[in-house]
C-alpha cells in the first residue's frame, strides 16, 4: 500500500518515474490487475474470447515497447519503475473508465463520451509526461513517441486480431 500511495502522484503529473521504488511483487500485482480490468472492459465491448486475446496482445506489446525504448535510450536498469508507473496510471484511469463506459452503453448520453475523452486525453498526456521524464526529452518528442506507443499497442493490437 505505501508503494501505491508513492505512484499516485504520478498520475497528477507530480513525481518523476524514475525516482520511484521498485517492486517486482507491485509490479506483477499492477500486471495483472491491468489485464483484468482491460479484459473486463474489451468483453463487454466485443466477444469475450476475442477480448482475451487482444488484451493479451495490447499486454504484451506494452511490455515490449517499454523494453524497447528502455533499450534504444540506455537505461534498461529502470525498466521496473517505467513499467510500474504505465501500469499503475492505467489502473487508476481505468477505475474511473468502467462505469463512465458502462452509463455510456447503457444510457448513451452525449455527455458519457465527453466524460470518455477526457479520461483517453487525461490518459495520453500521463504516457507523454512518463516518456517525458524516461527518455529526457522535450514535449514536442515525448507527444511523438506517446504516438507511436498508442499505435504500436492498442492500433496493433485490434490490427492484428481484425487479420486473424
Amino acid at each position: 500500500m505505501d508503494i501505491l500511495l508513492q505512484y499516485i502522484p504520478l498520475c497528477f503529473f507530480k513525481e518523476n518515474p524514475l525516482k520511484l521504488p521498485r517492486s517486482e511483487t507491485f509490479f506483477r500485482c499492477n500486471l495483472v490487475t491491468y489485464y483484468f480490468v482491460e479484459l473486463f472492459m474489451q468483453a463487454n465491448m466485443i466477444d469475450p474470447w476475442e477480448a482475451f486475446w487482444e488484451v493479451g496482445i495490447e499486454t504484451l506489446l506494452t511490455l515490449a515497447f517499454v523494453a524497447l525504448i528502455m533499450m534504444i535510450n540506455r537505461n534498461y536498469h529502470c525498466y521496473l519503475q517505467v513499467i510500474t508507473a504505465f501500469l499503475v496510471c492505467e489502473n487508476i484511469i481505468s477505475i474511473f473508465a468502467v462505469p463512465v463506459l458502462i452509463w455510456l452503453t447503457v444510457t448513451d448520453d452525449f455527455f458519457s463520451y465527453i466524460l470518455f475523452g477526457f479520461l483517453i486525453f487525461w490518459d495520453f498526456c500521463l504516457v507523454t509526461y512518463i516518456l517525458k521524464n524516461v527518455l529526457d526529452v522535450n514535449v514536442p518528442a515525448s507527444l511523438a513517441v506517446s504516438c507511436i506507443y498508442f499505435i504500436s499497442t492498442y492500433g496493433a493490437a485490434y490490427s492484428i486480431m481484425f487479420l486473424i
